[in-house]
């Protein structure tokens, strides 16, 4: 426990240092956060084109689509803010700098999450906040203490699961060297996935999502809890109150595939 206060200790300094050094340039801090911003809004438009052309996406409406949406992106934005910067461990194992890092006291994988804070990710935090109240203020929900719990709850344990599959992703890495497209296809490509509701796909897609890559679990399920809404797929109802699990199974299959990995690193052999 003493350690794990001295890393949170340790980690909110260095955050803090990031975040000072990024605002001595304000004018290019605020053109980087709003260019953040209005890039990834282009993918919400996308949405609003399809449903000009119908009312209602497999008995969704854009409303309910916005909400799956908006916890979605602000949860794999959250992610992206504290883990996306896992992209650099190919470039640090091809040139032995990861090296560095294992004679080091700290854990690796700490090391890695401490080394970077791109502030300018915020960006797509505030763009999914805006989808997300766009869609609160259309739906018709009767706010209650469990349901606010519910999404509070699924925002962090939807972040938590897009941390996890994005560590267990990239530590492919130390195996093949450069797999950083497959991670990608499993954290970006998932968040796309993980943006609408999951019975819109097809059926192999379905079962992927929900039982070999969680994703359905972020968004899809818990959101089915808060938005009162039977599920199309009719699955069995506890299924709805089993994302914290899921993000605790997850945090734990995360720290032994970390942990494997770095057991079996080789160095570059260089």
């Amino acid at each position: 426990m003493a350690e794990l206060r001295w890393q949170l200790g340790l980690y909110l300094r260095l955050v803090k240092a990031r975040i000072r050094s990024q605002l001595q340039y304000r004018l290019s801090f605020a053109l980087d956060l709003s260019g953040t911003f209005f890039i990834t809004f282009i993918d919400f438009l996308a949405v609003v084109v399809i449903f000009a052309h119908l009312p209602r996406l497999s008995g969704w409406t854009l409303a309910e689509v916005a909400f799956f949406y908006g916890t979605a992106n602000i949860a794999f934005a959250l992610c992206d803010l504290i883990v996306g910067h896992l992209d650099l461990l190919p470039a640090m194992i091809r040139d032995g700098s990861f090296d560095l890092i294992l004679v080091r006291p700290a854990g690796s994988l700490f090391q890695i999450l401490a080394a970077d804070f791109t502030l300018r990710r915020l960006g797509r935090v505030l763009q999914g906040a805006a989808v997300l109240l766009f869609a609160l203020s259309r739906l018709h929900i009767v706010w209650t203490l469990p349901r606010v719990i519910a999404l509070a709850t699924m925002l962090l344990t939807g972040t938590i699961i897009y941390a996890c599959i994005w560590i267990i992703a990239i530590t492919i890495t130390f195996f093949t060297v450069d797999t950083r497209e497959i991670a990608n296809a499993f954290t970006y490509g998932g968040s796309f996935l993980a943006s609408y509701p999951i019975n819109i796909f097809g059926g192999w897609v379905r079962r992927l999502l929900a039982f070999v890559v969680p994703l359905a679990f972020v968004s899809y399920f818990p959101g089915l809890l808060v938005l009162d809404h039977p599920d199309p797929l009719r699955a069995p109802a506890v299924v709805r109150y089993c994302t914290p699990l899921v993000a605790m199974v997850l945090v734990l299959v995360a720290s032994r595939t970390w942990g494997f990995g770095t057991r079996h690193y080789r160095s570059t052999g260089s």
